[in-house]
């Protein structure tokens, strides 16, 4: 078995790229992690530093939703955060500074000087502030569509920081297994003989029953790459402390392209007998075409929307739900739900490791089903 890691070492450099952009919190600035200290700096007003009631619904969106650090804890009053890059085109250029100049203000109060340009965060949307203040409620709500209001944003969030470590993960992960086939390639040890069943899984009860036995092994390294990409990701997400914790696979933008990538492959993969099936459908009446080559289309479609769907809600269904459940301790304030609360955490937490694996599978399994259906001869339909 021979598996090729180089297609990763791009992504490695990138993130090594990006190191020396990171900084990690001044201990002298005078900001807490939530946001009402940064609309009292903004405004002077002492109530915003009295006791903030416990927000389950704000808990659960800071966590399943991106950002541009990673809180890590509270020491002595004040945050202690990885901050990442922030990465921005803007109408002067190319701008890039650290996510500690908004002071974790997420409200739009904080200002941020820029090359002369100012620049405010709400709701980890990063808004030109002229323009900003100009927008209704609505329209900063749904910031990210408000494309005249902000500059382009290519920052290094946390999601996109737990991509490149899944990457580097995986490339180290198999860079050992090739190393060890390398050596002994009948008897592999270690990390090889551990992943070694999971590939031949992949290859057997995926690929070739789906594909075929004569085209599987064209689309085997697709395959492999989505499945343990995936994997890995939803594990990362299920690890509650930094560098992980992030919610990648939760979030429908990245379960878009996974999909979309599935869709491209299939598209191109599709023989005669595929595109056949849409635009002249078998047994169907010449004049029923006007109706069912649209239905076929649509199908088409469907098929990625699908899995796009269901990664997306299954994981982050998951982390609502353990999340929720840690909240009940903070909601009702009392050390007698603390014990049930956690059993029910560690009962989910558990079950989530199992449909990480599971939602893996499943993405991978209906990519090698679509992608059978568009390269199948005639005489399999």
């Amino acid at each position: 078995m021979v598996i090729s890691n180089k297609p990763l070492q791009f992504l490695l450099a990138a993130f090594v790229a990006c190191i020396p952009f990171v900084g990690f919190a001044n201990p002298a600035v005078d900001s807490t992690h939530v946001a009402t200290e940064a609309v009292a700096e903004h405004h002077g007003e002492a109530a915003a530093h009295e006791k903030k009631e416990f927000n389950a619904t704000e808990l659960i969106n800071s966590h399943i939703g991106d950002s541009h650090e990673f809180h890590i804890a509270d020491w002595g009053g004040h945050p202690v955060s990885f901050y990442l890059p922030v990465i921005l085109w803007t109408n002067n250029g190319l701008e890039v500074f650290s996510a500690e100049q908004f002071h974790h203000d997420n409200t739009g109060h904080h200002v941020v000087n820029a090359n002369g340009q100012e620049l405010v965060r709400y709701k980890e949307v990063i808004f030109y502030k002229d323009k900003f203040e100009t927008l209704t409620a609505d329209q900063k709500d749904n910031g990210a569509f408000a494309f005249d209001a902000r500059p382009l944003d290519f920052s290094i969030t946390k999601n996109v920081f737990s991509m490149f470590l899944s990457a580097i993960v995986l490339f180290f992960l198999f860079l050992a297994v090739a190393r060890s086939y390398k050596k002994n390639p009948k008897a592999p040890k270690g990390i090889a003989g551990f992943l070694e069943p999971l590939v031949t899984f992949v290859r057997d009860d995926i690929a070739r029953p789906n594909i075929g036995e004569k085209k599987y092994a064209k689309y085997m390294p697709y395959l492999l790459t989505i499945f343990f990409f995936i994997w890995i990701n939803n594990l990362i997400g299920l690890i509650p402390f930094f560098p992980f914790s992030s919610n990648l696979t939760g979030n429908i933008y990245f379960t878009f392209v996974m999909a979309f990538i599935t869709f491209i492959v299939t598209t191109l993969s599709g023989n005669k007998d595929y595109w056949g099936h849409i635009f002249n459908t078998p047994g169907v009446p010449v004049w029923l075409a006007p109706i069912m080559i649209p239905v076929e289309l649509i199908g088409m479609l469907t098929k990625p929307f699908a899995l796009m769907i269901r990664l997306f809600a299954n994981i982050t269904a998951g982390h609502i739900i353990i999340l929720s459940l840690v909240s009940l301790i903070f909601i009702f304030e009392t050390v007698a739900v603390s014990p049930i609360s956690g059993a029910f955490v560690l009962f989910m937490s558990v079950l989530e490791m199992l449909v990480a694996a599971l939602q893996a599978y499943v993405f991978t399994l209906l990519s090698a089903l679509f992608i059978g259906q568009a390269v199948a001869e005639h005489d399999h339909h």
